[in-house]
């Protein structure tokens, strides 16, 4: 969580159109994912009858990265992160019908919570209000991160989580291919240490280690683990750029998170 959690500093620092700098964190990080797999000798074959799921889950995962990254260009680190976390809820209320267990009236209830906490995050619900925008991004962010990794889940026991990804990093790189014919790709030549950093640290690193998690524990379960990380990363946010996030952020971002504890108290008993 620590090292996905350096996503918000650099999606906000890096100075490129987002839809560069992801396509350029997928051609990274799969690059030194491939030599990771070959490191380890891990195969490439995948089922006829995974394929699809690890296609949505690449795809899923590129609409994640690029819904996110435009909310902290549009908003600051902690909105960004923030409005990520009601992935963890997301994820509760809808592990029931993707995944066929049991459902649980009490995520309802931390919904709510999540709702109300998003409503602190943003007082005025304006279209012309960039915060505004920047949550509802993050949102739908949250959406399909939650779908990737519901879709992943049952896939990570039969593969390893660093092949996975390399597959997901391989989908989005052609997916985004087109941008770098139609899209200013310049400002690599002086972003390049950073975008390294995310396509290694946040994602290779970060990623990869959170797939493995998903051995161990439900998938609602690691989302309620990760809610450390928008902490770690409104944190990283005020050391490298300086940005405090005023009282009403602190009060809905409490209340986001309090969700995500309450359910890990729960799920613990």
């Amino acid at each position: 969580m620590l090292f996905i959690s350096t996503s918000g500093v650099l999606g906000r620092y890096i100075d490129m159109p987002v839809p560069v700098t992801i396509i350029f964190r997928a051609l990274l990080a799969g690059f030194f994912l491939w030599l990771f797999c070959k490191w380890k000798k891990l195969s490439f074959k995948i089922a006829s009858t995974d394929r699809w799921a690890i296609l949505w889950g690449g795809i899923f995962m590129g609409l994640h990265w690029i819904t996110y990254f435009y909310a902290l260009k549009m908003s600051n680190v902690a909105i960004g992160m923030l409005s990520l976390f009601t992935y963890p809820v997301i994820t509760a209320l809808l592990e029931p019908i993707v995944l066929r267990t049991k459902f649980q009236k009490m995520h309802f209830i931390l919904g709510g919570l999540v709702l109300l906490g998003i409503y602190f995050l943003v007082p005025d619900f304006s279209l012309e209000n960039s915060y505004a925008k920047a949550v509802g991004l993050g949102v739908l962010s949250a959406l399909c991160y939650a779908l990737r990794n519901l879709i992943t889940k049952n896939k990570v026991n039969t593969y390893h989580g660093s092949m996975i990804m390399w597959y997901q990093m391989i989908i989005i790189s052609v997916l985004l291919l087109p941008v770098l014919f139609i899209m200013d790709t310049s400002g690599i030549a002086t972003q390049w240490p950073w975008a390294v950093m995310l396509a290694v640290v946040t994602t290779a690193i970060g990623h990869t280690l959170f797939l493995f998690s998903l051995k161990r524990f439900s998938t609602t379960t690691a989302s309620i683990i990760s809610s450390v990380q928008p902490v770690y990363g409104i944190i990283i946010g005020m050391l490298f750029l300086g940005e405090i996030p005023i009282p009403a952020t602190i009060i809905g971002g409490m209340l986001i998170i309090a969700s995500v504890v309450i359910e890990s108290i729960r799920t613990y008993r």
